[in-house]
């Protein structure tokens, strides 16, 4: 069975394991990430040189956050390395000795769940990443939407509130700024402020100084009013973000990952509500639906290693035609 080794380079950590043609991890491993870019190249070829001393594969991908070109090569600009036009691929190659092909990713990750997790049985998938900030990944017909220049699928860029919350990208009103982890706790925050409902989140902001992903998680699992009521107004954001990228892209599935997407149905529940509300032409137009996505953290590093194996399948076949 043909073997690709999938390497995850996040913001703490890197993720990389040996991934099989049924996407089922044969070996991994993880190291923290260096800050300086080029540790960070080191620090990822020791890893796959690590991998390929046990393993035979027959190509490498790579999974890292930011634009990446259309030929999966280089990377544009990544938000939390300095690489800006890294050419990573080719410098990965010389390194390695075997093909290596680079992707966002939320692409990654929403390939692996269309592959082997959530979206498995459909051909047209969207992907929403739930985490400190909104990762996005299409799936049309079959294949990994990119874009024109490889950069496309920036889902948590997608104008929502004209006018809105500034984003890091520089624009206002970003869904990112509404659906995201961070949003949350400002939502949290919000209600807390208010009193009623939100008296338990300002008692556990008292507590601890600050609003965490953990604590208002734990407050949701036990189903505090004030908490519940952050992560409804999420899922409206969620939800009415939904409708607009059915418009455009009509998929058969919602796939929604990320950490926020623990809540399970307490967040697809107002995501369903507010999608239906705000769809154009309901009732008439064939209606996706909504899961959680399946494969969590090994997502990136299943679907960079399955990403390179259908490349190499790709330019095989191109030689023989």
């Amino acid at each position: 069975m043909s073997l690709a080794i999938g390497i995850d380079i996040g913001g703490t950590k890197i993720a990389g394991a040996v991934i099989d043609e049924l996407g089922e991890i044969v070996d991994a491993e993880r190291v923290p990430t260096p800050l300086e870019p080029g540790a960070l190249e080191d620090a990822v070829v020791e890893m796959i040189t690590r991998l390929q001393s046990h393993h035979e594969v027959a190509a490498v991908g790579v999974a890292a956050a930011g634009f990446v070109d259309a030929a999966q090569s280089t990377v544009f600009y990544a938000p939390n390395i300095d690489w800006r036009n890294e050419p990573l691929r080719q410098k990965l190659e010389a390194r390695v000795g075997t093909t290596v092909v680079v992707d966002n990713d939320a692409n990654a990750a929403g390939w692996a769940e269309f592959r082997f997790g959530a979206g498995r049985l459909v051909s047209d998938m969207v992907m929403l990443t739930i985490g400190t900030g909104v990762g996005g990944a299409i799936v049309a017909n079959d294949h990994l939407f990119r874009g024109g220049f490889g950069a496309g699928a920036e889902l948590g860029h997608l104008r929502l509130v004209p006018g809105g919350y500034a984003c890091g990208c520089g624009q206002h009103g970003c869904l990112e700024q509404y659906g995201s982890g961070r949003a949350l706790l400002r939502m949290a925050d919000e209600i807390a402020d208010a009193g009623g409902i939100g008296q338990r989140l300002a008692r556990v902001r008292d507590e601890h100084g600050a609003l965490d992903g953990r604590l208002i998680g734990a407050l949701i699992m036990e189903e505090d009013a004030g908490a519940i009521a952050a992560l409804r107004q999420l899922g409206h954001w969620i939800g009415e973000a939904s409708a607009s990228l059915a418009a455009v892209l009509d998929p058969q599935r919602f796939v929604i990952g990320g950490g926020v997407a623990d809540a399970g149905e307490l967040l697809l529940d107002p995501i369903r509500e507010a999608f239906r509300q705000h769809l154009p032409a309901r009732g008439y137009h064939p209606e996706p639906d909504f899961v959680i996505a399946e494969l969590v953290n090994d997502a990136g590093v299943v679907g960079a290693a399955d990403l390179a194996r259908v490349h190499v399948a790709d330019r095989v076949q191109r030689a023989g035609e």
